[in-house]
């Protein structure tokens, strides 16, 4: 059975990489197959380009290459230290929703919340521990996308009832949707298999959230 050609994306991840070498490994040792047949077969890698640029045919080799690397970039840490607070600024806002919420329901998704942010805070500061993480200092944190500013924390601490309800699912929707846009740049600007692993994880979540929030409103 011969593979003529795969697929991969920049960032892949460990099992597409052991996969994709096994691959090749197999159809290297075809013995029904001569080397000058293995040749005439253009045994390549198609590997998509980034939003804007086209895709690239490579090598075995050069694909070996590209996937293994997995060093962190600045998009990686820069990832990874905002998310650290945008998260903390959710759990804030649980912790108001948890005492000022009229709506049983809405009490039970402020918990939920975070029950999932604060491990990943965890996970997150030791990634950071594990690669020199802290000596990369963000400073942009006010412009990350989905912060509520000073003033709406302010009013949503002074709300009370439906009026509560209403303002915390609104400003934690706009908070998801920010931790969403800020997953999807990591997917696309990192290198790090692990930071895709965690951003990954926080898009699909958040998404489903902001999908249970959103029935909340109506």
């Amino acid at each position: 059975m011969l593979f003529d050609r795969q697929t991969i994306r920049p960032g892949a991840t460990a099992l597409a990489v052991a996969v994709l070498t096994s691959v090749l490994a197999l159809s290297s040792c075809d013995g029904d197959e001569d080397e000058s047949s293995r040749k005439s077969t253009g045994q390549s890698v198609v590997a998509p380009g980034k939003p804007g640029e086209e895709a690239r045919t490579l090598t075995a080799e050069e694909a070996r290459k590209e996937t293994v690397a997995d060093t962190p970039n600045s998009a990686d840490y820069q990832y990874v230290q905002r998310m650290i607070h945008h998260h903390e600024q959710a759990l804030v806002m649980t912790e108001l929703a948890q005492q000022h919420a009229a709506s049983a329901s809405v009490q039970r998704l402020a918990e939920r919340i975070a029950a999932g942010q604060r491990p990943e805070i965890e996970a997150m500061r030791g990634w950071l521990k594990d690669n020199d993480g802290e000596q990369r200092a963000a400073h942009d944190h006010a412009a990350m996308p989905g912060m509520a500013t000073e003033a709406q924390l302010a009013r949503l601490k002074a709300a009370r009832g439906r009026a509560f309800d209403q303002l915390f699912l609104r400003l934690m929707i706009t908070h998801h949707q920010g931790a969403i846009t800020m997953a999807t740049e990591a997917l696309t600007d990192g290198n790090n298999v692990r930071v895709e692993e965690m951003a990954t994880d926080v898009a699909a979540q958040q998404a489903a959230e902001v999908d249970r929030m959103r029935a909340l409103q109506t």
